[in-house]
């Protein structure tokens, strides 16, 4: 949908009108003040790719500024001329033609144009980018410019997505809108507080001791892990994409090394295998029996009676791979009996 322009040959008055009611149908709710004694002009352009509203805006020197809450989404500003101040949370910024800005619609801000400008904004739902408040603050109200890192990458596709001249049929906008969501979260992990080395370790030793201490949980999944440690699900993978396991994995991983060491006790009041597959957190038996094959070679009952059939073989843990298997023994684990 394209709203009506409003032209240099409209007054002062009509034209601020034209202007004000346009915005507040684009952008709501927004205040619009004229800066400058020239009568106010522009056009607005409001249309979606995919699920995104992508408004396209140029106008005359001007101030935007929303006071009242709104949708709770990112809005990525685009600059293609002029320039932009934009103030939110006591921070501003300041974006040029090429630059790219993103604020908080949730939150209060203030949009400065101090001189003719042109651009697109692109508004992002908060669902679909699965950020954290901690990852949005650290990534809004500042600039980010189109020559470095992921901001290279997104400003041009972006300036070529939006081009009004472009047409995507439904299936492909919604592909594109998808690219757009997985590249602003990249945006947000590259400038993440956590990026570097040592901040990066220490929350990966955070996030495996609280997996640690909650095996047991059949709830314990990445989405409660991200919510515990205030950041996104799409973080949380980012995080351990060196550790060469997803979280998911892990997690299966060391409830299955838990409940393999329980098994490997055995002992006279041993416990039934469903009964120790649904301490360390499985609810289904027959999924942590194919789970249990998969890791350790042998079913779970197997694996205990091999393990009682080993007693006499050196300790070590029952759950760590023997070389050059990939596979545990079940022997393993277990102290050798003294003689008497």
């Amino acid at each position: 949908m394209e709203l009506a322009p409003v032209t240099e040959a409209d007054s002062a008055a009509d034209g601020a009108d034209r202007r004000r009611t346009a915005l507040a149908a684009a952008l709501t709710p927004t205040t619009v003040t004229p800066q400058g004694d020239r009568p106010l002009s522009g056009r607005i352009s409001v249309r979606t790719l995919g699920h995104l509203r992508v408004r396209s805006l140029e106008g005359d020197a001007q101030r935007l500024g929303r006071s009242a809450p709104a949708e709770a989404c990112v809005a990525l500003l685009v600059l293609t001329a002029g320039t932009a101040t934009l103030l939110q949370d006591g921070r501003h910024a300041v974006a040029h033609a090429g630059d790219l800005l993103l604020y908080d619609t949730a939150r209060p801000y203030t949009l400065d144009f101090p001189e003719r400008f042109a651009g697109h904004i692109v508004h992002l739902p908060r669902p679909g980018l699965q950020l954290s408040d901690a990852e949005l603050r650290a990534v809004t109200v500042t600039t980010i410019p189109a020559t470095d890192g992921i901001g290279a990458l997104l400003g041009p596709f972006l300036l070529r997505l939006l081009d009004p001249a472009q047409t995507y049929g439904p299936a492909v906008a919604a592909r594109l809108a998808a690219g757009v969501e997985d590249l602003v979260g990249t945006l947000v992990a590259e400038r993440s507080p956590f990026g570097d080395g040592d901040g990066r370790r220490a929350l990966v030793l955070r996030v495996r001791d609280h997996i640690d201490r909650r095996l047991t949980d059949p709830d314990l999944t990445p989405e409660t892990v991200a919510a515990a440690h205030h950041i996104s699900v799409r973080y949380l993978h980012k995080l351990f994409e060196p550790e060469g396991v997803t979280v998911a994995r892990l997690i299966q991983r060391r409830r299955l090394q838990e409940s393999a060491r329980e098994l490997a006790r055995g002992g006279g009041k041993a416990s039934a295998v469903a009964a120790v597959a649904h301490r360390w957190g499985f609810v289904n038996a027959a999924h942590f029996s194919r789970a249990f094959r998969r890791l350790y070679g042998h079913a779970p009952r197997d694996w205990r009676q091999l393990r009682a059939a080993h007693e006499e073989q050196p300790a070590h843990d029952p759950a760590a791979p023997v070389a050059g298997t990939g596979r545990t023994a079940p022997g393993a684990g277990r102290t050798p009996s003294r003689a008497a």
